[in-house]
Protein backbone atom coordinates (compact mmCIF):
# COMPACT_ATOMS: atom_id res chain seq x y z
CA UNK A 1 0.00 0.00 0.00
CA UNK A 2 1.38 3.22 -1.17
CA UNK A 3 0.62 6.90 0.62
CA UNK A 4 -1.81 9.29 -0.95
CA UNK A 5 1.30 11.73 -1.81
CA UNK A 6 0.24 15.19 -1.98
CA UNK A 7 2.30 18.67 -3.05
CA UNK A 8 1.97 21.63 -1.53
CA UNK A 9 3.13 24.66 -3.88
CA UNK A 10 4.32 27.74 -2.44
CA UNK A 11 4.07 31.46 -3.56
CA UNK A 12 7.09 33.25 -4.96
CA UNK A 13 6.35 35.45 -8.20
CA UNK A 14 8.93 34.20 -10.35
CA UNK A 15 10.58 32.27 -7.99
CA UNK A 16 7.68 29.65 -8.35
CA UNK A 17 8.81 29.08 -11.66
CA UNK A 18 11.09 26.44 -9.89
CA UNK A 19 8.28 23.95 -9.53
CA UNK A 20 8.72 23.68 -12.97
CA UNK A 21 11.86 21.48 -12.49
CA UNK A 22 10.62 20.70 -9.14
CA UNK A 23 7.84 18.46 -11.14
CA UNK A 24 10.60 17.14 -13.85
CA UNK A 25 12.08 15.09 -11.20
CA UNK A 26 8.80 13.53 -9.99
CA UNK A 27 8.05 12.87 -13.49
CA UNK A 28 11.48 11.36 -14.31
CA UNK A 29 11.39 9.84 -11.00
CA UNK A 30 7.70 8.78 -11.39
CA UNK A 31 6.75 9.52 -7.83
CA UNK A 32 3.13 9.68 -8.01
CA UNK A 33 1.48 13.44 -7.49
CA UNK A 34 -2.56 12.41 -6.04
CA UNK A 35 -3.42 16.19 -4.55
CA UNK A 36 -2.16 19.79 -5.15
CA UNK A 37 -2.48 22.88 -3.16
CA UNK A 38 -1.07 26.01 -4.38
CA UNK A 39 -1.04 29.91 -3.47
CA UNK A 40 -0.34 32.48 -6.08
CA UNK A 41 2.35 31.47 -8.56
CA UNK A 42 2.59 27.84 -7.04
CA UNK A 43 -1.42 27.79 -8.11
CA UNK A 44 -0.49 28.80 -11.62
CA UNK A 45 1.96 26.26 -11.84
CA UNK A 46 0.08 23.26 -10.67
CA UNK A 47 -3.26 24.33 -12.47
CA UNK A 48 -1.67 23.78 -15.31
CA UNK A 49 0.62 20.37 -14.22
CA UNK A 50 -2.99 19.49 -13.23
CA UNK A 51 -4.55 19.96 -16.34
CA UNK A 52 -2.49 17.61 -17.97
CA UNK A 53 -0.14 20.22 -19.74
CA UNK A 54 3.34 19.14 -21.02
CA UNK A 55 6.19 19.99 -18.87
CA UNK A 56 8.46 20.67 -22.17
CA UNK A 57 5.57 22.86 -23.33
CA UNK A 58 5.28 24.74 -19.75
CA UNK A 59 8.93 25.57 -19.70
CA UNK A 60 9.37 26.88 -23.05
CA UNK A 61 6.25 29.09 -22.30
CA UNK A 62 8.01 30.65 -19.33
CA UNK A 63 11.69 31.25 -20.46
CA UNK A 64 10.04 32.95 -23.86
CA UNK A 65 6.77 34.21 -23.38
CA UNK A 66 7.20 38.74 -23.35
CA UNK A 67 5.85 40.43 -20.75
CA UNK A 68 3.36 42.20 -23.34
CA UNK A 69 1.32 38.84 -23.63
CA UNK A 70 0.49 38.96 -19.89
CA UNK A 71 1.09 42.42 -18.37
CA UNK A 72 -2.08 44.97 -19.03
CA UNK A 73 -1.12 48.19 -17.14
CA UNK A 74 -4.47 49.24 -14.87
CA UNK A 75 -6.07 53.03 -14.53
CA UNK A 76 -7.77 51.86 -11.03
CA UNK A 77 -6.79 52.86 -7.89
CA UNK A 78 -6.48 49.29 -6.76
CA UNK A 79 -3.59 47.94 -8.20
CA UNK A 80 -1.24 48.47 -11.24
CA UNK A 81 -1.73 45.76 -13.56
CA UNK A 82 -5.72 44.68 -14.32
CA UNK A 83 -4.82 40.88 -14.74
CA UNK A 84 -7.54 40.06 -17.67
CA UNK A 85 -4.67 39.28 -20.27
CA UNK A 86 -3.31 36.98 -17.99
CA UNK A 87 -6.36 35.58 -17.16
CA UNK A 88 -7.31 34.80 -20.05
CA UNK A 89 -4.00 33.60 -21.07
CA UNK A 90 -5.11 30.71 -18.13
CA UNK A 91 -8.38 30.03 -19.73
CA UNK A 92 -7.06 29.35 -22.79
CA UNK A 93 -3.70 27.19 -21.19
CA UNK A 94 -6.40 24.80 -19.02
CA UNK A 95 -8.92 24.89 -22.22
CA UNK A 96 -11.64 26.79 -19.76
CA UNK A 97 -11.54 23.78 -17.12
CA UNK A 98 -13.12 24.04 -14.28
CA UNK A 99 -11.14 23.30 -11.00
CA UNK A 100 -13.03 19.69 -10.42
CA UNK A 101 -12.55 18.73 -14.28
CA UNK A 102 -8.55 18.41 -13.83
CA UNK A 103 -6.76 15.60 -14.12
CA UNK A 104 -5.01 16.01 -10.53
CA UNK A 105 -7.12 17.46 -7.79
CA UNK A 106 -6.16 20.56 -6.48
CA UNK A 107 -7.01 22.84 -4.29
CA UNK A 108 -5.82 26.84 -5.22
CA UNK A 109 -5.66 29.41 -2.17
CA UNK A 110 -6.72 33.52 -2.02
CA UNK A 111 -6.73 35.55 0.41
CA UNK A 112 -9.89 37.85 1.01
CA UNK A 113 -8.62 41.40 1.79
CA UNK A 114 -11.07 42.80 3.17
CA UNK A 115 -11.60 39.86 6.11
CA UNK A 116 -8.47 38.66 5.81
CA UNK A 117 -9.81 35.01 5.50
CA UNK A 118 -8.29 32.12 3.10
CA UNK A 119 -10.35 30.76 0.80
CA UNK A 120 -9.32 27.89 -1.02
CA UNK A 121 -11.19 26.64 -4.10
CA UNK A 122 -11.65 23.59 -5.31
CA UNK A 123 -14.83 23.91 -7.94
CA UNK A 124 -15.39 26.77 -10.49
CA UNK A 125 -13.31 28.05 -13.32
CA UNK A 126 -9.35 27.71 -13.05
CA UNK A 127 -8.82 31.15 -14.67
CA UNK A 128 -10.47 32.97 -12.17
CA UNK A 129 -9.30 30.75 -8.94
CA UNK A 130 -5.72 31.30 -9.79
CA UNK A 131 -6.56 35.21 -11.14
CA UNK A 132 -7.11 35.63 -7.78
CA UNK A 133 -4.62 33.35 -5.99
CA UNK A 134 -1.86 35.39 -7.91
CA UNK A 135 -3.09 39.08 -7.43
CA UNK A 136 -0.02 40.66 -5.70
CA UNK A 137 -1.25 43.06 -2.90
CA UNK A 138 -0.71 46.63 -4.81
CA UNK A 139 0.45 44.86 -8.08
CA UNK A 140 -2.70 43.29 -9.62
CA UNK A 141 -5.93 45.02 -9.50
CA UNK A 142 -7.75 41.73 -6.88
CA UNK A 143 -9.78 39.86 -8.75
CA UNK A 144 -13.82 39.72 -7.25
CA UNK A 145 -15.58 36.42 -7.15
CA UNK A 146 -19.11 35.95 -5.42
CA UNK A 147 -18.88 39.67 -3.76
CA UNK A 148 -15.26 38.73 -2.20
CA UNK A 149 -12.44 40.76 -2.96
CA UNK A 150 -9.42 38.52 -3.53
CA UNK A 151 -5.57 38.89 -3.26
CA UNK A 152 -2.50 36.36 -3.29
CA UNK A 153 -2.72 33.24 -1.35
CA UNK A 154 0.70 33.58 0.09
CA UNK A 155 -0.40 36.66 2.17
CA UNK A 156 -2.43 33.98 4.58
CA UNK A 157 -0.48 31.01 3.65
CA UNK A 158 2.57 30.97 1.65
CA UNK A 159 3.01 27.43 1.05
CA UNK A 160 -0.79 24.93 1.44
CA UNK A 161 0.89 22.21 3.88
CA UNK A 162 -2.44 21.83 5.84
CA UNK A 163 -4.62 22.25 2.65
CA UNK A 164 -3.71 19.33 0.91
CA UNK A 165 -2.98 17.42 4.10
CA UNK A 166 -7.23 18.15 4.28
CA UNK A 167 -7.48 17.20 0.69
CA UNK A 168 -6.64 13.96 1.63
CA UNK A 169 -2.72 12.99 1.51
CA UNK A 170 -1.17 11.01 3.84
CA UNK A 171 2.67 11.76 2.74
CA UNK A 172 3.43 16.03 1.87
CA UNK A 173 5.81 17.28 0.44
CA UNK A 174 6.51 20.74 0.19
CA UNK A 175 8.37 23.41 -2.37
CA UNK A 176 9.08 26.70 -0.89
CA UNK A 177 10.62 29.33 -3.11
CA UNK A 178 10.34 32.31 -0.86
CA UNK A 179 13.00 34.72 0.39
CA UNK A 180 15.39 33.41 3.12
CA UNK A 181 18.67 35.21 4.63
CA UNK A 182 19.50 37.44 1.20
CA UNK A 183 19.57 41.17 1.18
CA UNK A 184 17.56 42.08 -1.89
CA UNK A 185 18.16 44.96 -3.79
CA UNK A 186 15.43 47.35 -3.92
CA UNK A 187 14.97 49.81 -6.77
CA UNK A 188 11.25 50.25 -7.77
CA UNK A 189 7.90 50.49 -5.87
CA UNK A 190 7.73 46.69 -7.43
CA UNK A 191 10.34 45.59 -5.53
CA UNK A 192 8.91 47.66 -2.32
CA UNK A 193 5.94 45.36 -3.13
CA UNK A 194 6.94 42.46 -3.89
CA UNK A 195 9.65 43.12 -0.53
CA UNK A 196 7.29 43.60 1.93
CA UNK A 197 4.94 40.71 1.23
CA UNK A 198 7.73 38.92 1.48
CA UNK A 199 8.67 39.41 4.60
CA UNK A 200 5.10 38.76 5.66
CA UNK A 201 4.53 35.42 4.36
CA UNK A 202 7.99 34.44 6.04
CA UNK A 203 6.64 35.50 9.40
CA UNK A 204 3.87 33.50 8.87
CA UNK A 205 5.46 30.39 7.17
CA UNK A 206 7.13 28.19 10.51
CA UNK A 207 3.76 27.03 11.45
CA UNK A 208 2.33 25.57 8.10
CA UNK A 209 5.77 24.46 6.82
CA UNK A 210 6.34 21.69 9.82
CA UNK A 211 3.28 20.06 8.82
CA UNK A 212 4.83 18.94 5.81
CA UNK A 213 6.70 15.30 5.46
CA UNK A 214 9.93 16.88 3.12
CA UNK A 215 10.22 20.02 2.27
CA UNK A 216 12.01 21.45 -1.03
CA UNK A 217 13.78 24.58 -1.29
CA UNK A 218 15.46 25.52 -4.57
CA UNK A 219 17.71 28.09 -3.65
CA UNK A 220 16.20 31.02 -5.53
CA UNK A 221 16.11 33.74 -2.58
CA UNK A 222 19.05 35.98 -4.28
CA UNK A 223 16.33 36.53 -7.28
CA UNK A 224 13.19 39.04 -7.41
CA UNK A 225 10.24 37.31 -7.10
CA UNK A 226 9.37 40.18 -10.11
CA UNK A 227 12.50 39.22 -11.65
CA UNK A 228 10.78 37.42 -15.04
CA UNK A 229 14.69 37.54 -16.66
CA UNK A 230 15.94 34.42 -15.07
CA UNK A 231 13.43 32.19 -15.83
CA UNK A 232 15.74 28.99 -16.84
CA UNK A 233 18.12 29.65 -13.97
CA UNK A 234 14.65 29.49 -11.88
CA UNK A 235 13.53 26.01 -13.75
CA UNK A 236 17.16 24.53 -13.31
CA UNK A 237 17.20 25.35 -9.90
CA UNK A 238 14.25 23.29 -8.85
CA UNK A 239 15.26 20.61 -10.83
CA UNK A 240 18.78 20.94 -9.29
CA UNK A 241 17.21 20.57 -5.72
CA UNK A 242 14.07 18.36 -6.15
CA UNK A 243 16.72 15.99 -7.45
CA UNK A 244 19.20 15.97 -4.77
CA UNK A 245 16.06 15.60 -2.53
CA UNK A 246 15.01 12.18 -4.41
CA UNK A 247 16.42 9.82 -2.88
CA UNK A 248 15.54 11.13 0.85
CA UNK A 249 11.48 11.36 -0.45
CA UNK A 250 11.71 7.60 -1.66
CA UNK A 251 13.22 6.51 1.63
CA UNK A 252 10.63 8.50 3.16
CA UNK A 253 7.93 6.99 1.31
CA UNK A 254 9.39 3.35 1.71
CA UNK A 255 9.31 3.64 6.00
CA UNK A 256 5.66 4.88 4.99
CA UNK A 257 4.87 1.76 3.13
CA UNK A 258 6.97 -0.38 5.81
CA UNK A 259 4.79 1.28 8.70
CA UNK A 260 1.31 0.70 7.18
CA UNK A 261 1.59 -2.85 5.86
Amino acid sequence: MRPKIGLALGSGGARGLAHLGVLRVFEEQKIPIDYISGSSMGSLVGALYANGNDLNMLEKLAIHLKRKYWVDFSVSKLGLVTGEKIKELIRILTHGKNIEDLAIPIAIVATDIETGERVIFRKGPVYQAVRASISIPGIFVPETVNGRLLVDGGVIDRVPVHVVREMGADFVIAVDVGLYDTRMKVNSIFDVIAQTIDIMERQNLYHQIVAADYVIRPEVGHISSISFTNVQEIIEEGYRVANESIDKIKNLIQKWEDSHE
